[in-house]
C-alpha cells in the first residue's frame, strides 16, 4: 500500500497513527507520561500533540525502490514525536531547541540548536523536547518506497 506521504506529514501525534492504520499498544493510553524536568503532561492530553512534520521535498533516490524525503519536524515545549520507526535511514540537524533523542537499543542522545544526528535504519526512537522554546528539526530520510514513512509504537 503506497501512503501519501503529504497527508502524513501533515497530521501529528495519535492522528498519524491512524492514517497509517497503527493503534498505540493500550499500555501506552493508559500510561501518565511525564517529561524531563519533571512537568508532567495532564492526564488525558496527548503528549504529541501539536507536534507538526512539514513536507519540504521528496524525491525518487539513485536507487531504485528508494527515495528522499525531506521535513522539518516541529514538537512544542513538554511534548515528543512518540516512539516510531522509519523503513531508512534518517540524517537530520537541530535548527532551534533542545530534545533527548530516545531509544529502545541504545542510551538517550542530548541534542541543542546547531547538533547532526543519524538514525539507522529501522530503530525505536522518540524526540522529547526537553528546552524552553519548540524544537525545529530539519529530518532527511532515504527510505523505501513501498512502507510507510512513519511506522508508530
Amino acid at each position: 500500500m503506497m501512503l501519501d506521504r503529504r497527508v502524513l506529514l501533515r497530521t501529528s501525534g495519535v492522528a498519524a497513527a491512524g492514517v497509517l492504520g497503527a493503534a498505540l499498544p493500550s499500555s501506552a493510553a493508559a500510561a501518565e507520561p511525564s517529561h524531563a524536568g519533571g512537568t508532567p503532561v495532564p492526564e488525558g492530553q496527548d503528549p504529541t500533540g501539536g507536534v507538526t512534520r512539514t513536507l519540504l521535498q521528496e524525491h525518487p533516490s539513485p536507487a531504485e525502490g528508494w527515495e528522499a524525503v525531506q521535513t522539518l519536524v516541529q514538537i512544542p515545549r513538554h511534548r515528543e514525536s512518540g516512539r516510531h520507526s522509519h523503513p531508512g535511514v534518517e540524517v537530520g540537524y537541530i535548527v532551534q531547541g533542545d530534545v533527548l533523542m530516545e531509544f529502545d537499543d541504545r542510551p538517550p542522545l542530548r541534542l541543542c540548536t546547531g547538533d547532526p544526528f543519524f538514525i539507522p535504519n529501522g530503530v525505536i526512537h522518540n524526540a522529547r523536547n526537553v528546552g524552553k522554546v519548540t524544537t525545529m528539526m530539519l529530518s532527511t530520510y532515504v527510505v523505501d518506497e513501498t512502507k510507510p514513512l512513519v511506522t508508530t509504537y
